[in-house]
C-alpha cells in the first residue's frame, strides 16, 4: 500500500466504517421502545436512511411516527440514555468487530507510523467497550469524540478540530466517512480528501462525485 505515504494525517469515522456498531444503535433504540410497550417496525435500511442524515432525525422521526412515546416521555434526553444504556449492554455481551478492510489498513499505517484520528459522535464510554474488543483500533493515537466539539455532524466542527490539533497547513490529509452527513462535514473542511465508504445507494453519491468524492462499497477496495 505504497499510496497511503501520500498522505500525512487520516481521518477516519466510528460507527459504521471502522465497527459494526451501527446495528447495535439500531438494535438499542428497538430494545428502549419494547422497553416500553411499542414495537419500532423500522427495519435496519429504514433506520440508516433516518439516521444518516441529521442528528435529530431519529428523534424526530420516532416521535412522528410513535405519538405513544411522546406521551410517555417529551424529554429525548431521557430516552437516549436508556438507549445508551442498552447499547453498552449489548457490546458488553455480544461480539463488536472489525468492518472489512480495516485491520489491514490501520497495520499498513501503524507501520508507517502515519497520524491518523478518529472523529466520532460516540460519547467515551462506549468507545472505551468497543477499542477493548478491539485491539487494532489501539494503534490509533488520536480520538476527536462527543466532548471535545459541540455541533454534531454534519456540522464540520469535529473535522475542523481534528484539523487543529494534528495537522500542518502543508499536509496532504484524506478521511473516510460512511453516511452523508458525516461526508458533508467531511466536505465542510474544505482540505480533506474524501472517500465515502458505503454500499448503500444514497441519492446524493452522484453530487458528492462532482464535488470530488470517491465513492467505495468497503475500505477492502482501498486496501487492494
Amino acid at each position: 500500500m505504497d499510496w497511503i505515504h501520500q498522505y500525512q494525517l487520516f481521518l477516519f469515522d466510528f460507527d459504521g466504517l471502522l465497527v459494526n456498531t451501527e446495528e447495535v444503535h439500531y438494535m438499542a433504540y428497538k430494545q428502549m421502545c419494547a422497553t416500553r410497550g411499542i414495537d419500532l417496525a423500522w427495519d435496519f435500511p429504514k433506520y440508516c436512511g433516518i439516521a444518516h442524515y441529521t442528528a435529530e432525525g431519529i428523534r424526530d422521526q420516532m416521535y412522528a411516527e410513535y405519538p405513544e412515546l411522546y406521551a410517555q416521555e417529551s424529554d429525548w434526553k431521557v430516552l437516549y440514555l436508556e438507549k445508551k444504556q442498552n447499547m453498552v449492554n449489548f457490546l458488553n455481551e455480544g461480539a463488536v468487530h472489525t468492518m472489512p478492510g480495516v485491520i489491514e489498513l490501520l497495520t499498513a499505517l501503524d507501520h508507517a507510523k502515519i497520524q491518523r484520528c478518529v472523529v466520532t459522535h460516540s460519547p467515551d464510554e462506549l468507545v472505551e467497550i468497543v477499542r477493548r474488543k478491539n485491539p487494532i483500533l489501539n494503534t490509533i493515537p488520536h480520538w476527536v469524540t462527543r466532548h471535545q466539539y459541540t455541533h454534531p455532524k454534519p456540522h464540520p466542527e469535529c473535522y475542523i478540530r481534528a484539523l487543529q490539533l494534528f495537522s500542518k497547513p502543508s499536509d496532504r490529509i484524506v478521511g473516510f466517512e460512511d453516511t452523508p452527513r458525516g461526508m458533508k462535514a467531511l466536505l465542510g473542511t474544505h482540505r480533506v480528501e474524501p472517500f465515502l465508504i458505503c454500499a448503500i445507494d444514497y441519492p446524493e453519491i452522484p453530487a458528492f462525485k462532482a464535488q470530488g468524492v470517491k465513492v467505495l462499497s468497503s475500505l477492502k477496495e482501498v486496501v487492494g
